[in-house]
């Protein structure tokens, strides 16, 4: 089976996680995907394939005669995707032969740009793989799966000598749940790599430092005719509170290393109202002054309007791995090598988000991410092409063979 054919098998599988909900996984479609991958694994020979109660699904390669004593590698994948976009059937178009130019998808309305996306110039000749726009197209991280599902196979066909690998397909992902429950004597990893990064040859290992926010204002209603020196507009408050943060520190505005706050909702009336916030820098010094930010925020509007008007919640997600994996930088040197072996201009570059591997390495298994050659996540415009996702399997070929010459 081709690459791009796994995909489209897999992301016929909707997996929309549910951040609502507090069990793992937080929804129960993510089981039926796991039974297939887990069912294809014991098919390409992987006898210990197994799935757990978690929806965890894991298996071993066990090293070839010879290099037992090889350092023991894994990847990961995670089977999960955002809930947005989720409503309809998600119809993949693949258009052979891209021209490179802007691209209308589907009959939605929608327009995949190279004004938005520069990156498709580059991709004329190739074979484009999008939704109809109508919802997501599911390669977050569904190409991830696919490339460690043909990166098996290849080694299964051509005999490549190896040391043990491991596998694993994780649920809940994208709610950020998931990774605390990932069972690491199971996958008897030394290392790892996340497939879960965009463009072909990319390496990461530098990802934000993150938390939510939560601003819950109270407010006094009263009928707006008598409302002088009264009312408490909670609303009001709560576009306060934005207007207080620096305008142009939100996503559409930073890049590369740059953080910012990223409002999710405001939704409320005037007795009650409440603000979510996403924070991210990869700096923790930065981060932390970020944090300061919000609880002086908090405070100047309880001084101004009256002792718990604005309650500041705060919850960390997740934090920079590049403080454990800098321990280990011949996981980066070996990429680099693996993308120059196989021919994909390598893509060092910071994490503008997180992945399982930012938790999973500072539980003991350094874990940066490579990319998959996919682009737009999250949204109804992702996309990827067949060429990319068969650059990201060589990579992953010629990373096996690096571990098994060391």
């Amino acid at each position: 089976m081709k690459v791009e054919e796994r995909l489209l098998k897999y992301i016929a599988v909707k997996t929309p996680c549910d951040e609502d909900k507090e069990t793992v996984p937080t929804s129960d479609c993510q089981f039926e995907l796991a039974k297939m991958l887990a069912g294809e694994l014991q098919e390409l020979g992987v006898k210990n394939a197994q799935l757990d109660e978690k929806c965890f699904v894991y298996g071993i390669i066990p090293a070839t005669e010879g290099y037992e004593g090889k350092k023991k590698i894994g990847f990961i994948a995670h089977m999960d995707t955002v809930s947005e976009f989720c409503e309809g059937e998600i119809r993949p178009i693949c258009t052979p032969d891209y021209n490179g130019e802007d691209m209308m998808l589907g009959t939605s309305g929608r327009m995949l740009s190279t004004k938005d996306f520069p990156h498709l110039k580059e991709c004329k000749g190739r074979t484009l793989i999008t939704s109809d726009g109508n919802t997501i197209l599911g390669v977050e991280d569904k190409a991830g799966i696919a490339e460690i599902m043909q990166m098996i196979e290849i080694l299964r066909d051509e005999n490549i000598p190896h040391g043990q690998i491991s596998v694993a397909f994780t649920p809940d992902e994208e709610c950020g749940s998931g990774a605390a429950h990932f069972d690491l004597e199971k996958f008897d990893a030394d290392v790892a790599y996340t497939l879960d990064g965009d463009g072909e040859g990319e390496i990461q290992y530098q990802n934000f430092n993150a938390c939510e926010a939560k601003f819950e204002i109270q407010g006094k209603n009263v009928h707006p005719g008598s409302a002088k020196d009264v009312m408490i507009n909670a609303v009001l408050i709560a576009a306060d509170i934005n207007n207080m943060l620096p305008r142009y520190e939100i996503p559409r505005c930073t890049e590369g290393y740059e953080g910012f706050y990223h409002l999710l909702s405001i939704h409320g009336d005037e007795g009650h109202a409440v603000s979510e916030y996403i924070i991210r820098d990869h700096d923790a010094g930065s981060f932390e002054a970020r944090r300061s930010t919000l609880r002086h925020i908090e405070k100047s509007l309880n001084e101004i309007w009256g002792k718990g008007t604005v309650t500041l919640t705060l919850k960390d997600e997740y934090r920079n791995m590049e403080g454990i994996v800098k321990e280990h930088m011949y996981l980066i040197e070996n990429a680099r090598r693996a993308c120059k072996n196989a021919g994909v201009p390598e893509d060092i570059s910071p994490i503008r988000g997180g992945t399982d591997g930012c938790k999973l390495s500072f539980r003991g298994l350094p874990c940066p991410n490579l990319g998959t050659g996919g682009h737009g996540y999250h949204g109804p415009l992702e996309h990827a092409t067949v060429e990319g996702m068969e650059a990201a399997v060589r990579v992953v070929i010629e990373l096996i063979k690096i571990f098994a010459d060391e």
